[in-house]
Formats: C-alpha cells, structure tokens, sequence
C-alpha cells in the first residue's frame, strides 16, 4: 500500500528533530564530561602567570610543593602543556598554593611567594626547582630553610640573603598582615570557593578538570581545545 505524503514528511520531520536532539544532548554531554563548571574561572590577579597574559584560555593548577603528585604533573603534563598550548600563545598558566602537608607546605608557598615577589622572572625556575628537588621518601622534614636556601643558590636572580630575611618576617610570630602572608590567604580562599580536595587540581576557564589520579593530558586538551573553539 502506498504510504501518503504527509505520512511521509511526518516521518522525515520526526527523524530530523530525534537527531537533532541526540546531537544536543551528545554536545552538553561532552561539555560536561571535563569536569565541574563554575559561574567563572578563578581570578589570577596577583598571581604568577607563565605565558602570554593575553592568552584566551587559563590554566590554573592548585598545587603543593610537597605533593608527590604534583611532582609528577610538573614534570610529565606541564612541559606537555607548554609544548602544545602556552609557547604559541594560546594558554596562559597560574599555580595557587595549596597547604594540605602543614608547615613545610606553608615554608616552601611563602618562599615561593617571597620569589616572586622579588624577582618575578625567577619564580617559575624557583617553582620548578622545588619539585626538581622533592624526594621520593618523605618521611623526614624535607622543606626547611636549608633546603630553600641551598634551592635558591641555584637559581639565577634571586638574592638568597633578602629571600630568607623575607621568609623569617613572614614567619614572625609578632606580624600581623604580611603581604606574603596575605597571599597565601588568598590562596586559600580560593581553595574554598573552587571546593578544591586534592592536588593537583586543575581548572581549564572555569571547568575543574575531573582527575582519577592519572593525569589524563588528552581530558585537558579536549578542555583546552573547546574552550579555544576548536
């Protein structure tokens, strides 16, 4: 029997708009499959940035000097991220301190801080040295102002002497509002409002990249790559 024309087109019609819903949905889901969104991305004003300031797509890391895998991200994704994304302009990158190991946590953020605030074109040799050195056992005290001062020798720009006068000024029991202080305050409010848990946490814009603790680097470029439009 033959089938009449608007039957047809009816049929058409349904077909068209039962794709076109699956691919919405296929869209959001993938857009969704990164991670959390937020209203914004976290503000790096103040912050150091590597980069091109202008970059159209932010990268902020929440991280710890004494986090194991943090290490691991600095030294594997990073040099990654910067390959791909940051050399030619498309990614600007900021870390936010993060204190969940105590005060050797705290020792090596305000040390870094205290960097660059000095000399800000020796922090990221300063931030990489610090993971550089990070042992594998961390049993015993590693972060102390030895090893950041041994650290700091090492890296070109930075006057050691003012560095460890600037840490021991911010140590003292005695001051109140320490700028180097202040901004690990900062820090941790925006811990707080990123409901950041672990480390490394990493927010592509304003999606915080979900992570099992492997590090999937394609889950970050597919994150970087929508946000860039592509």
């Amino acid at each position: 029997m033959k089938k009449s024309p608007l039957k047809v087109i009816v049929t058409i019609t349904l077909i068209v708009v039962a794709l076109l819903v699956l691919l919405v949905v296929l869209v959001n889901r993938d857009s969704e499959s990164f991670g959390r969104e937020f209203d914004e991305a976290p503000s790096t004003e103040g912050q150091p940035i590597y980069g091109d300031s202008d970059a159209p797509v932010t990268v902020v890391e929440f991280g710890d000097y004494k986090c194991p895998g943090c290490k691991a991200w600095d030294e594997t994704i990073f040099p990654q991220l910067e390959a791909d994304y940051i050399d030619n302009g498309d990614v600007q990158f900021s870390y936010v301190n993060i204190l969940f190991h105590g005060e050797e946590s705290r020792l090596a953020s305000l040390a870094a801080e205290a960097v660059y605030v000095q000399n800000p074109d020796a922090y990221w040799d300063f931030h990489h040295a610090l993971f550089d050195d990070q042992p594998e056992n961390q049993q015993a005290t590693w972060v102390t102002n030895d090893k950041i001062e041994e650290i700091a020798d090492g890296v070109e720009g930075i006057d050691t002497e003012a560095l460890m006068e600037d840490i021991e000024e911010a140590l003292a029991e005695d001051v109140e509002n320490n700028p180097l202080m202040d901004e690990l305050v900062i820090d941790d409010n925006l811990r707080n409002q990123y409901e950041v848990e672990s480390t490394p946490t990493i927010m592509v814009n304003n999606v915080k990249i979900e992570d099992d603790g492997t590090f999937d680097y394609e889950v970050i470029q597919a994150a970087i790559d929508e946000a860039l439009g592509e």
